[in-house]
Formats: C-alpha cells, sequence, structure tokens
C-alpha cells in the first residue's frame, strides 16, 4: 500500500514550517520534506531562475512520489508558487492532499522579519524582495490554489488550530 503526501503550500512565512512540525510531532512516521534544505543540494548557488525552480520543485515532486510509493507518509514543506508543480504531484501520488496556509504578504513579512528558527530559508527574504531579488507574492506571482482539500487563514488561526484541522483531516484519511 502507497504512502499520503501532505503538501502544505502557502507564502513564505506563512506558516508551512510549523504546521508540518506540528503533524510530524503528532504523526512521527511522516517523513518531512523541506524545499529550502533540498534546494541547498540540488542547486548550492542558487538564482532563484524559473528554469531552476522547475528542476528543484519536479525534483521535489519525484523524491515524494518515490517515497509514498515505497509506503511513507510524506509532508512537503514548500511555498510551491506555480500550481502546476502541485498538480504534477496530485497526478503522481494517488493519496494527495494540499493544504493552503492563505496569509497576507504584509502579516508574512512581519513573521519572517521576527522568526529566530528559518528552519533551511533564507533569511530576510521579504527585504531582498523590495530589491529585486524574486519572492512570491512579491515580485514572483504566487498561483493560489484552486480546490485544496483544506484552506486555513493563518493570519487568523493559531498554530495549534492549524494542526489540529490538519490532523482531523489526516485521521479521516488514514482510517478510511
Amino acid at each position: 500500500m502507497g504512502g499520503l503526501a501532505l503538501w502544505i503550500t502557502g507564502l513564505p512565512g506563512s506558516g508551512k514550517s510549523t504546521a508540518a512540525d506540528g503533524i510530524r510531532k503528532l504523526h512521527p512516521d511522516f517523513v518531512i520534506l523541506r524545499m529550502d534544505e533540498l534546494r541547498k543540494i540540488v542547486t548550492p548557488n542558487p538564482t532563484y531562475s524559473d528554469t531552476e525552480r522547475d528542476l528543484v520543485y519536479r525534483s521535489l515532486v519525484y523524491l515524494a512520489m518515490v517515497l509514498t510509493e515505497l509506503g511513507r507518509n510524506v509532508i512537503i514543506d514548500a511555498t510551491g508558487n506555480r500550481r502546476v508543480w502541485r498538480d504534477l504531484a496530485r497526478g503522481l501520488i494517488p493519496d494527495f492532499i494540499e493544504v493552503y496556509l492563505k496569509c497576507t504578504v504584509e502579516e508574512c513579512s512581519i513573521r519572517e522579519r521576527m522568526r529566530t528558527d528559518t528552519r533551511g530559508a533564507p533569511a530576510g527574504i521579504y527585504r531582498r524582495g523590495e530589491r529585486g531579488w524574486p519572492v512570491p507574492g512579491v515580485n514572483v506571482p504566487y498561483e493560489e490554489p484552486l480546490n485544496p482539500e483544506i484552506e486555513v487563514e493563518s493570519t487568523v488561526s493559531s498554530a495549534e488550530d492549524i494542526v489540529a484541522l490538519i490532523d482531523d483531516s489526516l485521521k479521516r484519511r488514514l482510517n478510511a
């Protein structure tokens, strides 16, 4: 039996890594695939070009697909600013859940400036975005999911509430 893939998407600073860590704490068998960690290996000197992003996201989807085929449950902790990458994962992974953490760019920027644990993400990305560095939601489009299984306004929901909502959905899916 194959594993399940849970893609937590949203702007940088929307709470993806916090949600992923919370789910992993409740479900220790899940493997977290963090885009920021993968990028350091696949593109150690990233340019964040469209071509490079496409390569790295397709690599992430492939890795998630292989792990789920081996029966592992996976959390994809990645902005995934283009819908095509999330749709690719949905098409290749039979048991797929998309979680959209909706948050304003302004709130994400405040959170990003205040965080102490970047979990491998580059620091100061919104300030860099103001200077022309490619940042989803600032100067690179973020294509919101059209029909995510779970959508949460992370500006008004606590991290605990978000994790509980995702966990409820997971329990229903895993016990079905």
